[in-house]
């Protein structure tokens, strides 16, 4: 019998059963990928890139909060703590006294220009995340780089506004968790119930985050809303767990504060912002091996041998 002559495309496997892979196999893909593409020296470059945006983003916040001036303080004092359940400790102080300097010295004029400062490099460091991932899905940027500014400019900004609407929250929560208090009489479980509020809306904003910069990051030709989710679950999960673990081990066993001195605490941010953007590449690189295994898509692994041979 002669052939039809028409192609059968391979159905798209759905992503939450990993593409078809099992749980090992994805693993193993990850792995070796991390190491193929040199995604623990993309995120030291990425940990700089966040260094240089921290601050920026910071004085940018502080503007945002300056629009609801009645609670500015609040707002303020709630970053702060949300910036304290994860970041160690002598990291969290620099940071902190950073941030009440800028909150000091942001007035008039010198505020305009810092917040075109602040979303100039803010989005710097945005554009770096979208360079890492096109290195983990092993594509070659196509955008100009206009639309890459842009498309980075939008993502700081869209970002900026979920923490701020993460803040209305968590400050919302901590007055709601304060009147159950004050009529149950309860002490330690609406300090208990609070903590978990943080904890919940930490992971609520770095998913959602982590979702919009896989989805608008890459240079793409088709994007699908889902492809972003798997990774940036586990992303989200991974950068709690290791900044959860990183203060652990600080509190036991702190040897940068005696290796740096004074820069100790510069040196501990820098290694938090370096394990957070490696979170980022490694839930960027398991939604890119997700989607070529459920697609079928062979030109990724030649086209990362190709990028090797030309670096």
């Amino acid at each position: 019998m002669a052939p039809s002559g028409k192609t059968t495309e391979r159905p798209v496997i759905s992503v939450w059963k990993l593409g078809g892979l099992t749980f090992w196999q994805l693993t193993k893909k990850v792995m070796r990928a991390v190491e193929e593409a040199e995604l623990l020296d993309y995120a030291s470059g990425l940990a700089f890139n966040f260094l240089l945006a921290l601050f920026p983003l910071l004085l940018f916040m502080l503007a945002l909060f300056g629009l609801f001036a009645s609670r500015s303080s609040e707002l303020q004092t709630s970053l702060l703590s949300y910036f304290a359940d994860f970041l160690p400790p002598s990291a969290f102080q620099l940071l902190s006294a950073t941030t009440n300097e800028l909150a000091k010295s942001s007035s008039g004029g010198k505020l305009t220009f810092g917040i075109v400062l602040a979303l100039w490099f803010g989005s710097g460091g945005i554009s770096s995340m979208i360079s890492t991932l096109n290195a983990a899905y092993s594509v070659r940027e196509s955008r100009s780089w206009l639309r890459i500014r842009a498309t980075a400019f939008a993502l700081t900004v869209a970002i900026s506004l979920l923490l701020l609407a993460a803040l209305f929250v968590l400050l919302a929560g901590g007055h709601f968790v304060d009147w159950i208090g004050l009529k149950l009489n309860l002490a330690a479980p609406t300090v208990i119930l609070w903590k978990g509020m943080q904890w919940m809306a930490a992971a609520t904003f770095a998913t959602v985050s982590f979702w919009m910069i896989y989805y608008c990051g890459p240079s793409l030709k088709t994007r699908r809303w889902y492809w972003g989710m798997p990774g940036s679950i586990f992303g989200a999960c991974l950068w709690l767990a290791a900044s959860a673990g990183f203060r652990l081990y600080l509190h036991f066993f702190n040897t940068y504060t005696a290796t740096y001195a004074s820069l100790g605490a510069v040196m501990i941010l820098l290694v938090w912002l370096y394990v957070t953007g490696l979170a980022f590449l490694i839930g960027g690189e398991i939604n890119a091996e997700i989607e070529h295994a459920a697609t079928g898509n062979e030109f990724r692994n030649t086209e990362r041998a190709r990028v090797r041979q030309i670096a």
